[in-house]
């Protein structure tokens, strides 16, 4: 199994180190390699299986998109997608099968040491969904009860935190996704969920059930949001920038914001009625790709 790993890890590590210019690759093939999700609602989620994701990080990306089609001459530029995971994202970023990763992923200083992150475009809370008749109100009311998190997100690292901290008895569950996670708590196989706080308000807002889950009150962390592209990729970082400092600094991802978490928005006309929170504002206000 040690030697397994020490060869994907090499493995990995040579195909990051073969991959091009992102513009120079991009120019020479004349297509964009998006990475999406396929249920990240309402950042990047499909609609239908035909379907590219749709979203607010999906809108960001496609500005970018915009910026390299003028920047190198090809206004009939491809745009092709992959869905990723929450396990695949970064590899995949690495070793060149997806250029830009438009999504849900928190910058932190440990992926910080594999992939480069753009400038935070919002930042989430971790926080626990449950079923309101549940009588679970704290964190605390979840010890010797099961609790469902997402594979490789960074919820099941706070989770376990706080289970230390606290010497709470938990039992841990995990999806492969968010859909299937959520499935796990509606199906009562857990009493809670952990993610972000946002995108459980997205998943209780399409359930079917809204008014039969809440918030808890407490949150474990802020998770700042980033795109993720290569290492040592800096004229391709450089435009990534630009764009999204650009559509913060005029105020054009205030109403890009608004249209994916204050209106209704498809298939169902799901409204998350989530405003911008104190964290966001500031990150929009003050650029950075700061990780936790």
């Amino acid at each position: 199994m040690i030697a397994a790993m020490l060869g994907a890890a090499l493995l990995c590590t040579c195909a990051s180190a073969q991959v091009p210019d992102t513009l120079q690759k991009i120019k020479d093939s004349g297509v964009i390699n998006l990475g999406g999700r396929d249920a990240s609602f309402p950042f990047s989620y499909k609609i239908n299986a035909n379907s590219d994701p749709i979203g607010y990080s999906a809108d960001l990306c496609m500005k970018i998109v915009e910026s390299v089609k003028t920047k190198l001459a090809l206004p009939n530029l491809k745009v092709q997608y992959t869905v990723v995971t929450p396990s695949n994202r970064i590899p995949l970023v690495q070793n060149g099968t997806v250029d830009l990763e438009c999504s849900t992923t928190t910058n932190t200083e440990a992926r910080q040491q594999q992939v480069d992150f753009a400038p935070t475009h919002f930042v989430a809370s971790v926080g626990a969904a449950v079923k309101k008749a549940s009588g679970i109100n704290s964190f605390a009311d979840l010890s010797g009860k099961t609790v469902a998190t997402v594979t490789g997100s960074t919820s099941i690292q706070l989770m376990r935190g706080y289970r230390r901290a606290e010497n709470a008895d938990m039992v841990e569950i995990s999806g492969k996704d968010t859909s299937e996670t959520f499935l796990l708590l509606s199906s009562d196989r857990a009493a809670a969920m952990i993610l972000d706080d946002v995108q459980l308000a997205g998943l209780i807002a399409r359930s079917g059930n809204p008014g039969g889950y809440k918030l808890l009150g407490e949150r474990l962390r802020s998770e700042p949001y980033g795109f993720m592209l290569r290492k040592n990729d800096p004229r391709f970082k450089e435009l990534v920038d630009q764009t999204l400092i650009g559509l913060m600094k005029s105020g054009e991802i205030n109403e890009i914001y608004a249209k994916w978490f204050t209106r209704p928005v498809p298939p169902a006309n799901a409204n998350l009625n989530f405003p911008m929170n104190e964290g966001t504002r500031e990150a929009l206000q003050r650029p950075n790709n700061k990780g936790v």
